[in-house]
């Protein structure tokens, strides 16, 4: 049997740190960074005779990640431990919560490889702490425990196992990124693993109600690494199954640089953690009052921003949904736009030469260096005619070098177009002398030398001589000839 004879099934666990100025049960710093056990205190710490209290923050945040994936919201809730060794929390048991979750029973709307609309429930969002950070001496010679992430808040976003395909997962995975973005819960920075995922996979025969045995591959924070584990993982439990072999359960390690997938662990059960609800911290208890505030107080989520760009900006329904799709990306077009009146350019110059330098780059809109502002001065900079857009596109790869007022680079760099009439005409009339045959070839009929012509005159003036007038003046020129 082939792999078309199969289905994937597939749910996730997404792990999002919470932008709160402090940990969740002690007034510790969040930031990210800073050396080694610097941000920790005897809490964090688990020194015997401490108390954690709950950060209400974190309670907030998590009841707007909820309303904002059309969750239920717990009136009453719990935190419990989750017992299993962990070498880089003190405790030995992770904070968590099990049976009482503060948010339940949600869905986000994804659309599949063939434009259709699909929805995946969520089962849950709880709030756990995070553990620490071991750094491995690349010599063998043992390891070190940085504390400093230990007790960040998290939120854990568990899926029902609704997705059929890495593609599906990968817009799922998407779709959470943006809306934690722009709820502002949570900065998302895969690269400083403040969103992760664990990806849950099994196959079955089509037709089969019944699920497969399912792996788990861990701690996964870059959409492409997520992508091609799927796809090795699921074509290698259907290799196993098609040789006669059977699926463990088990939790496994995806390794990006020989793309495979390798065991860690035996996967454990709910009953393994031996959840039990915590004795130092009170039970969660959320008024209607609280609740009703947080959810008439949400900012604009992307499917509401994605209607209004396509009504009042007249975008077409793909720019929007690729704008919309990063809060970062859509906050730079609309702060753009306010600033030079023109969305229809500031959108294509985002979602065409800005995507491709970060594609290019593999960074994320988070990190793009320009401001908005620096972004409307290069498009009021083309609209005044005193650069070209060829020219436009190197003042946007210097934006990205070292970002500056774009007047600056084009002074500095000797790229200001050239819209004198004497000077435009002196450059025809020697294109026009040097390439007989194009001219010949553009009265007969053939509209394609005049790109050649002008092409060349671009050449001759560096890129800086203004598209439009050699156009023009190319046209006229002939008609004498």
């Amino acid at each position: 049997m082939s792999k078309n004879d199969y289905e994937i099934v597939m749910g996730l666990e997404v792990h999002a740190e919470l932008s709160t100025k402090t940990k969740i049960f002690c007034s510790c710093p969040t930031e990210f960074g800073g050396e080694p056990n610097t941000h920790c205190c005897p809490i964090c710490m688990a020194m015997p005779g401490t108390l954690p209290v709950l950060n209400e923050k974190v309670v907030e945040y998590a009841v707007k990640a909820g309303l904002a994936t059309n969750c239920e919201i717990a009136r009453n809730s719990k935190n419990d431990r989750k017992n299993y060794f962990y070498p880089d929390l003190p405790k030995a048991y992770q904070i968590s919560q099990y049976d009482m979750p503060l948010c339940e029973h949600g869905n986000v709307e994804i659309q599949n490889e063939n434009g259709e609309k699909t929805v995946i429930g969520i089962t849950r969002i709880h709030i756990e702490e995070d553990a620490g950070k071991l750094n491995h001496n690349e010599f063998g010679a043992g390891s070190l425990v940085d504390l400093n992430r230990a007790g960040v808040p998290l939120i854990e976003i568990v899926s029902e196992p609704d997705l059929r395909s890495a593609y599906e997962v990968e817009q799922y995975l998407r779709k959470i990124k943006s809306i934690l973005e722009y709820i502002e819960v949570s900065d998302c920075k895969m690269q400083e693993g403040s969103l992760r995922a664990d990806v849950n996979v099994s196959v079955r025969k089509k037709g089969e109600t019944k699920f497969g045995t399912r792996t788990e591959m861990k701690n996964m924070n870059s959409f492409r690494s997520i992508v091609r584990a799927i796809e090795y993982e699921s074509q290698r439990q259907i290799d196993l199954i098609e040789d006669g072999g059977i699926v463990e359960q088990e939790t496994l390690r995806w390794d990006d640089i020989s793309g495979r997938t390798f065991s860690m662990r035996d996967k454990e059960d709910a009953q393994d953690y031996r959840y039990f609800p915590d004795p130092d911290l009170v039970t969660i208890r959320l008024s209607e009052e609280y609740i009703e505030n947080i959810k008439n107080n949400l900012p604009e989520l992307p499917e509401s921003r994605r209607k209004r760009y396509i009504e009042e900006y007249k975008l077409s329904e793909h720019d929007a949904n690729l704008l919309t799709g990063s809060k970062y990306l859509s906050d730079l077009f609309e702060e753009a736009t306010n600033k030079c009146n023109n969305a229809k350019m500031v959108s294509n110059w985002i979602l065409s030469d800005i995507s491709r330098i970060l594609n290019e780059k593999e960074i994320e809109p988070d990190q793009i260096p320009f401001t908005a502002e620096e972004l409307a001065e290069t498009i009021k900079l083309i609209e005044k005619g005193t650069i070209s857009s060829a020219i436009a596109k190197k003042v946007v790869e210097e934006l990205f070098k070292d970002p500056k007022d774009p007047n600056e680079i084009i002074k500095e760099k000797g790229w200001i177009q050239i819209s004198d009439e004497g000077v435009i005409k002196e450059v025809v009339l020697k294109v026009l002398d040097n390439n007989s045959q194009s001219v010949a070839d553009y009265k007969a009929g053939k509209d394609k030398a005049l790109g050649f012509l002008v092409g060349q005159a671009m050449k001759e003036t560096k890129g800086k001589a203004n598209p439009q007038m050699l156009n023009k003046m190319f046209i006229e020129e002939i008609k004498k000839r």
